[in-house]
């Protein structure tokens, strides 16, 4: 079977010494193997995105030997695949529409009788303050440019694999490591995905999708085998496992790595320009100074 490794990040800042170890990875775990790396530029947010970065990104990448196929795959000329997934979900009853703000989601859940609320891969977990729906919004005509959520309760009904009491698993190979050492098979129930995740976006106002959409599809579009990155996105795997049971797509292999952390602990962000690959270009550094750097 091909290996095909991916790395995807967005053109909104430059690329840091954490991006540089991802793609290192990648780039040396499809090389080990015998397979093929893939870049691809994650710019669904077009009001942050800017070609200067994306430039860059291909500047650094190079610098670092780092090479790919041509043309590049943007998410930005896919929306009519993520539109045609996201009728379809519409279609099967899986998505309902959603008017909340961030306030108001707030606020729902601090509400006395709520309790503490539930922190997920997307930040608070959704407290269902726009549902119910009626019973079969396939009925209903598909909304444009309207917030969309995955009805996570139908879903958990009807997919995974069934166990003891009908209790509903999905699971995913990990060959790194997630945040709690998780390796190997890593399974999770429908209830966990319930309670722990909830009914994620899937469609964001004047964007037509969400990043946990196109990386599922896009990963898909272009036979990605192996996915290689950090420990931050480990829970986020679960969502996509379940996007891809639910569209009816491979599930690749994942392999989540440690992240490059400052000297006081915390993960370094694209606001981290003192650790940004330009710059230390720009001082004279090598390749082989930043895999050091990094600990390759």
């Amino acid at each position: 079977m091909a290996h095909v490794e991916r790395f995807a990040p967005s053109p909104t800042g430059p690329l840091h010494l954490g991006h540089a170890f991802s793609a290192l990875t990648a780039w040396d775990r499809a090389a080990a193997n015998g397979g093929e790396f893939l870049l691809r530029i994650e710019d669904i947010d077009q009001s942050r995105a800017r070609s200067e970065w994306e430039a860059q990104i291909y500047e650094d990448l190079a610098w670092l030997g780092i090479s790919w196929p041509k043309p590049v795959l943007r998410q930005s000329e896919r929306r009519s695949a993520y539109r045609k997934a996201l009728k379809y979900l519409w279609n099967k009853n899986r998505l309902y529409p959603c008017t909340c703000t961030r306030r108001d989601i707030i606020e729902a859940t601090q509400a006395p009788q709520e309790g503490a609320p539930v922190h997920g891969p997307d930040g608070v977990v959704y407290p269902g303050t726009c549902f119910p729906y009626p019973a079969d919004m396939s009925d209903h005509p598909f909304p444009e440019n309207q917030t969309l959520r995955l009805d996570m309760n139908v879903c958990s009904m009807t997919l995974g694999e069934p166990r003891l009491n009908w209790q509903r698993y999905f699971s995913f190979q990990e060959t790194g490591a997630g945040p709690n050492g998780e390796a190997g098979l890593v399974e999770f129930t429908a209830d966990e995905a319930l309670k722990t995740i909830g009914d994620i976006v899937l469609a964001r106002r004047d964007m037509g999708t969400s990043y946990h959409l196109s990386v599922v599809l896009d990963d898909a579009f272009q036979g990605v085998t192996h996915v290689t990155r950090g420990q931050d996105l480990f829970e986020a795997t679960k969502i996509h496992v379940i996007l891809q049971k639910l569209l009816d797509l491979p599930t690749p292999t994942y392999h989540h790595h440690r992240l490059i952390r400052d000297d006081n602990g915390k993960r370094l962000a694209k606001r981290d320009d003192a650790r940004a690959i330009s710059k230390y270009r720009a001082e004279g550094a090598t390749p082989e100074d930043i895999r050091r750097m990094v600990g390759l």
